[in-house]
This record gives structure tokens, C-alpha cells and sequence, in this order.
């Protein structure tokens, strides 16, 4: 049987998370089943348009800092991670969302940052404190995005 965890259990924090004023949002707590988080964290699928926007904007998601993918216009790209190319083959959304929100669940050791969570993290500049590096919504963009990519 897959092991599910709560979010909220899994930090033992309450289920619900506030940011500061500045962030204006809470994290939507989300359940772990095996390796995916099988529900959106918005409640209805991500806008891949966006989400690639995402994806490629050095200044919002930073993907292309360690991976490489079919991007042309992009003249560098990362190599120190796993190609995008094909991700929506290799991975269902519930296992792309979890290794998106927060990739240390799968393997603790990874340097895929976490871009869903606010605690737990080292180094963070003041101005970021309590915010995650992507929103429910943008997550939820990323993920429909790279369910697109089928090589």
C-alpha cells in the first residue's frame, strides 16, 4: 500500500500556512501518495502557455540554471540536471507536481530546490522569507506544461 502523507503532518504544522502581507497567499496543503502529489494544488488544471513561460524565464523559475530542454531561442542551458525533453513521458503530473513542490521528499540529497515550500530552507534573504519561489497556481502551470513534453 503507497504511503500517503498530509503536508501539514508531514512539518507538523497546521494545515494551513500565511505569508506575510507582501505574499498575500497561503500554501494549499497537499497530500503525498507514494512518489506524487495526485491532486492540484488549485484545483484545476495549469495553463501550459504559461507554464513554459515559466520554465524559460531565467527570472521567474530558473530551470534552465541546471536543465536542458527543447527550448531554441535558449542559448544556454543547464547540464547539471536531467533534460526537460520528454519529462511527460518519463513522469505522470501527480509525480511532477511533488518533484516541483518539493523534490527533497524523494531524495533528500537532491539539489533541485524546493519552489513550494517556506520552511526548513537555509540562506534565504530576507525579502523571500515566508514566500515560496512559485505560487500554487504557477506550480500547477509548470506541471501542465511539462506533461506536454513527450519528446
Amino acid at each position: 500500500m503507497a504511503k500517503v502523507t498530509t503536508f501539514a503532518a508531514a512539518c507538523g504544522c497546521a494545515a494551513a500556512f500565511f505569508l506575510s502581507p507582501a505574499g498575500a497567499q497561503s500554501l494549499v496543503p497537499y497530500v503525498i501518495d507514494g512518489d506524487a502529489i495526485p491532486q492540484s494544488l488549485t484545483g484545476k488544471p495549469g495553463d501550459p502557455v504559461n507554464g513554459r513561460k515559466i520554465v524559460a524565464t531565467r527570472q521567474i523559475g530558473l530551470c534552465m540554471l541546471c536543465h536542458s530542454g527543447p527550448f531554441p531561442e535558449e542559448r544556454f542551458q543547464g547540464d547539471l540536471s536531467p533534460s526537460l525533453a520528454g519529462a511527460g513521458s518519463r513522469w505522470n503530473q501527480g509525480q511532477l507536481r511533488l518533484r516541483i513542490v518539493d523534490a527533497g521528499k524523494l531524495n533528500p540529497d537532491t539539489i533541485m530546490p524546493a519552489y513550494y515550500r517556506i520552511d526548513g530552507l537555509n540562506q534565504v534573504a530576507q525579502q523571500f522569507r515566508g514566500k515560496p519561489v512559485l505560487t500554487a497556481e504557477q506550480i500547477e502551470d509548470v506541471v501542465a506544461f511539462l506533461g506536454t513534453l513527450r519528446e
